[in-house]
């Protein structure tokens, strides 16, 4: 099974990943940009022609198709987002293949200063004899997630072929817009039709996450007293000045991402824009339980209302909204689809963990809809950066779990 995957992963995903299809925050649309479209076009025209059955392109931007069943057995979902990060260039990507990957530093030909060695990424010590997958060093390469597009589209190719292998119904949908929080709305649970679901949306071979970050985002704006500098005497109030107040009041030692882990929460400033008269500030809060979250939330305000205290003459208002939960809450309930997965890594010769994701996933909200969906690795690293890199043999053992675990489900049937 393993050598006829190979090539096709490869292939797959160094033809998607040259495809640019970076989201935007920014925009309202749905999916925020129009050259998502490109992939999701591609993938509408790929599935139909492996003979997948009900492929559309819904109203809110995914792709959805079916695998017919051939045995009882419950209906699975498998799910992908097409859209890259927007945290860093995506436009031009060049990827490139590294054969049988030799050990040590790996650098990139469009800028020479960066380097990827196994002292940056010591998974990548593991991988000697891989072929590994990067990008110019220009861009960030995509397999984030664009390695879970491949996979999926290989097991299902492989599926439609090989009749022999027993399956129940297959759910395809490939998302926009999941690295902005907008890849799953309210209709996907249902249009996709499902039990349940997995997202290939993961790192290190073996990984099955069943738990995530829960997160809210929140926006503190600003308002200020503007007047010419020259008049500005007891008049002015700076709101840069009041913005740098508080972050500087947060506690930046002990909770932002850069000094936290493992089970640790944070709250992150993404980004600040504006002048002296108005300033924007936006944070993610993320924790793992939601009294932690909510505590951060509070601790956001609070902040906010004492440097207000300190200029009556500004007004500052701190607005939280809701992103996703940890999907633990749901999962722990009825975990058939997570001991699914455990047992469709050990019968592809894969051993299995569980460990919390410092982020989340289209299963987070998913989840949240009603529609278990854990998460299952790809062998993707250094995603949203130009160090981003996936070994191919990882993806070949993703490929064989997904192909083990509709067997499996139908076995169980």
């Amino acid at each position: 099974m393993t050598q006829t995957f190979n090539q096709e992963l490869e292939d797959r995903l160094v033809r998607y990943a040259a495809i640019d299809s970076q989201s935007d925050e920014q925009s309202t649309t749905s999916p925020s940009t129009e050259i998502q479209f490109d992939m999701l076009r591609l993938l509408e025209e790929e599935l139909t022609g492996i003979g997948a059955e009900n492929v559309e392109i819904t109203d809110y931007g995914v792709v959805l198709a079916t695998i017919p069943g051939n045995a009882p057995g419950p209906t699975i979902g498998f799910l992908a987002h097409v859209d890259t990060a927007p945290q860093f260039n995506a436009t031009g990507v060049k990827p490139r293949v590294i054969r049988g990957y030799s050990g040590g530093e790996i650098t990139f030909p469009e800028d020479p200063s960066l380097v990827l060695s196994p002292e940056v990424n010591a998974y990548l010590g593991e991988k000697v004899g891989d072929d590994i997958i990067t990008a110019s060093g220009l861009t960030l390469l995509g397999a984030d997630d664009k390695a879970g597009v491949a996979i999926i589209m290989t097991a299902m190719r492989h599926l439609m072929e090989n009749p022999q292998i027993k399956h129940g119904p297959i759910r395809v949908a490939f998302t926009p817009d999941e690295e902005i929080g907008r890849g799953v709305t309210e209709p996907l649970p249902k249009d996709m039709a499902c039990d349940f679901a997995y997202t290939f949306d993961g790192g290190v071979v073996g990984e099955i996450v069943y738990e995530s970050f829960s997160a809210d985002g929140a926006v503190v704006t600003i308002s200020g007293v503007s007047i010419h500098p020259g008049k500005a005497k007891d008049k002015m109030v700076n709101a840069i000045h009041l913005a740098s107040k508080i972050i500087a009041t947060l506690p930046q030692a002990t909770m932002t991402p850069e000094v936290t882990d493992g089970r640790k929460g944070f709250i992150h400033a993404t980004e600040m824009s504006g002048g002296s008269s108005e300033m924007r500030i936006k944070f993610i809060l993320r924790d793992f339980e939601r009294d932690g979250l909510e505590a951060k939330g509070t601790l956001l305000r609070q902040v906010c209302e004492a440097v207000a205290a300190t200029e009556p003459r500004a007004t500052i208002t701190c607005e939280i909204g809701h992103q996703y939960r940890n999907m633990r809450y749901w999962l722990e309930d009825d975990m058939t689809p997570v001991e699914l997965a455990l047992e469709a890594c050990r019968e592809s010769g894969v051993e299995p963990f569980s460990q919390p994701i410092r982020g989340g996933t289209d299963g987070s909200r998913l989840t949240e809809f009603g529609l278990p969906t854990p998460n299952i690795f790809t062998g993707m690293q250094e995603i949203h950066g130009p160090l981003e890199w996936i070994s191919v043999q990882d993806m070949v053992k993703a490929t064989e779990v997904c192909i083990h675990l509709v067997e499996l489900a139908a076995r169980k049937e």
